[in-house]
């Protein structure tokens, strides 16, 4: 079992940066995929960002390319989301995921372990 902690979330204006960090426990995830999603009040959870195993595949939402980088330390079993450029519609809680499988997939049904989440603020 995987246990996956996020953390760096908060408030903070338009055109601000976060780091969002997520910590896994239970097992090393350095052979599954990662991504970090999001989920705002009355819409769907849906992809920010995704990373495989090694990290040499990575897919954005169209809305974050160039302003978000997901990266990956395998050693300390750690998953980032770097946040350039916020706007207010970036608001939103935002979960790490881990599926057991090294490719990079986009749709939340395959990914295996979730975390609780991190409350995003973004104001104008």
């Amino acid at each position: 079992q995987v246990q996956l902690v996020e953390s760096g979330g908060g408030s903070v204006q338009a055109g601000g940066s976060l780091r969002l960090s997520c910590a896994a426990s239970g097992r090393t995830v350095s052979s599954y995929a990662m991504g970090w999603f999001r989920q705002a009040p009355g819409k769907e959870r849906e992809l920010v960002a995704a990373i495989s195993w090694s990290g040499d595949s990575i897919d954005y939402a169209a809305s974050v390319k160039g302003r978000f980088t997901i990266s990956r330390d395998n050693a300390k079993n750690t998953v980032y989301l770097q946040m350039n450029s916020l706007k207010p519609e970036d608001t939103a809680v935002y979960y790490c995921a881990a599926r057991r499988r090294p490719g990079v997939i986009t749709t939340p049904p395959h990914y295996d372990y979730w975390g609780q989440g991190t409350q995003v603020t973004v104001s104008s």
